[in-house]
């Protein structure tokens, strides 16, 4: 284990004994929702992971430390801790590790965090992306180079609907990353469940994709993949209804000045006003599912290794 990761008791058992173990993000904790809607979520993640007899595993970075695993009292902390949290991709971590600035990982730093502890699976809401306007703005999510290179499967409802989708599967390909479909054939919008776009393979279950991650990573293919687990149908968002909304955010973004890493919590923000905060509670739900996926991959992910 790399000298700069502490876990939890729970997770370094888990992991010694070869039980499954889901890494989940910090950044919709400190970021994503508001207190305390952020902590009752966040506990209701690992929980739902519990619940299918896997061991959670939040990454944050504390005290100067890689904290693989949060008790109580750290993800307290993270919830409260607001402007004074940084949102940490790969560029960020060594900062938040030098000056003692507490962090929330993102996708990319959350699959450094799970590689270096030896965690395949990882449970998020939605992909970083090809922001809309990238051609002009360059603006394109440090997730997806994270994914050519760093062997973990992320288990995602999509990219965020606020991205340019059909630009963010160009990248992904010509990265040599799978893009699964679980039980779809057809890249999930994040809100909705279609999006028109067709993922590189369809699988029906998680054993099927628990035997491509270990061919793929037998083979001395380094990288990730993604695993697209749409919605549930009966909390998925009209797709239609979420382009005029996710339209009006982004003119409010361009309004405000918005840019950087400062635009996807932002417009989150927006489309939860917009929608009377329909967003928010489909944004939730698809938490929740994806964490209970992961878990069950995690599970098919180590009995395959018996």
């Amino acid at each position: 284990m790399h000298d700069r990761l502490t876990l939890t008791p729970e997770v370094a058992a888990a992991l010694a004994e070869g039980r499954p173990v889901v890494a989940l993000e910090s950044t919709v904790i400190s970021h994503g929702m508001p207190y305390p809607k952020n902590l009752e979520t966040a506990t209701a993640l690992e929980d739902a992971v519990r619940a299918e007899g896997a061991v959670p595993a939040t990454v944050a970075v504390l005290d100067r430390r890689i904290r693989v695993g949060l008790d109580g009292e750290a993800l307290e902390r993270l919830a409260k801790g607001g402007t004074s949290v940084m949102k940490l991709s790969r560029r960020d971590l060594p900062v938040a590790l030098a000056t003692g600035v507490p962090g929330a990982t993102t996708v990319a730093a959350t699959m450094i965090a799970a590689r270096l502890a030896g965690i395949p699976v990882f449970a998020t809401g939605g992909l970083g992306g090809v922001h809309r306007g990238a051609e002009t703005s360059f603006d394109v999510s440090a997730d997806l180079d994270e994914l050519a290179h760093t062997s973990v499967c992320v288990v995602c409802a999509g990219a965020k609907s606020i991205l340019d989708l059909p630009k963010t599967l160009e990248v992904l390909e010509t990265r040599g990353v799978p893009v699964l479909g679980l039980g779809t054939d057809e890249f999930p919008a994040f809100y909705s469940r279609n999006s028109g776009l067709p993922v590189s393979h369809r699988c029906d279950n998680v054993h099927e994709v628990a035997a491509i991650l270990r061919a793929k990573w037998e083979l001395g293919l380094e990288g990730g993949v993604v695993l697209a687990n749409p919605i549930p149908e009966a909390d998925a968002l009209d797709g239609e209804a979420m382009e005029q909304a996710i339209a009006q955010a982004l003119r409010d973004a361009e309004h405000h000045g918005i840019t950087g890493k400062s635009v996807t919590p932002f417009l989150l923000a927006a489309l939860e006003r917009i929608t009377g905060g329909r967003s928010l509670t489909a944004n939730m739900a698809l938490i929740r599912n994806n964490a209970v996926t992961a878990a069950r991959l995690a599970a098919a992910y180590a009995a395959a290794a018996v």
